[in-house]
């Protein structure tokens, strides 16, 4: 288990903290924000040493909208069972939620700071991070534990770690399987046909 303690010192002589991804993470985390017209949401799965690590980022079930993103309960519910079982903390699944912005604004709505509340009030600490259109993003590191405090994370590649090779046919079937994207105006799902969708026209930025 991380010291916290030691953690928290740390990030306190940094100026500017850091969420740290792998190259898959990352390039991963980028096509799902391309791969469809909607938010998309997920699990930073981080390293057992580090847990601002994010190695892979896993979706659960969820529906979404060009501005919303809302979860499956059960499907969380059995994310979390299926990590635990597998001799996981939650330190390395259950403290990152990770989501996308189809724009160029990755500024947290007023219904992603109340998800993140939900999602993290009971624990001694969770991450919010965001990516949005042109590399922008936000990130937020939150201490509910002792004197309570929030700091901003700058998202950083890890190139020295080991990683795998992308793999854009496996991201999108899982995206197939996990999200629903809805039109609003006219309540029904907009999919993503894999057939139309090329690995050529993604380019990470």
């Amino acid at each position: 288990m991380i010291s916290w303690q030691n953690q928290k010192r740390k990030l306190s002589c940094s100026a500017t903290p850091k969420l740290w991804f792998t190259p898959y993470a990352w390039a991963k985390l980028q096509f799902l924000r391309d791969v469809g017209p909607s938010e998309v949401g997920g699990f930073g799965i981080c390293d057992p040493n580090n847990p601002l690590l994010v190695q892979d980022v896993e979706l659960a079930k969820q529906v979404c909208t060009m501005t919303t993103l809302d979860f499956d309960d059960e499907s969380v519910a059995d994310m979390f069972t299926r990590h635990l079982e597998g001799g996981r903390s939650p330190d390395q699944f259950a403290r990152v939620w990770i989501h996308t912005h189809p724009i160029d604004s990755a500024k947290p709505s007023v219904v992603d700071d109340e998800t993140f509340k939900r999602l993290f009030s009971a624990s001694d600490w969770g991450a919010m991070f965001i990516l949005a259109q042109n590399a922008v993003s936000y990130g937020r590191l939150q201490f509910n534990v002792g004197p309570r405090t929030s700091i901003r994370l700058k998202p950083c590649v890890d190139y020295s770690s080991g990683f795998a090779a992308s793999d854009p046919s496996r991201w999108l079937a899982e995206y197939d399987t996990s999200v629903r994207v809805e039109d609003p105006f006219q309540r029904q799902a907009v999919t993503v046909d894999a057939a139309d969708w090329h690995a050529t026209e993604w380019v990470a930025s």
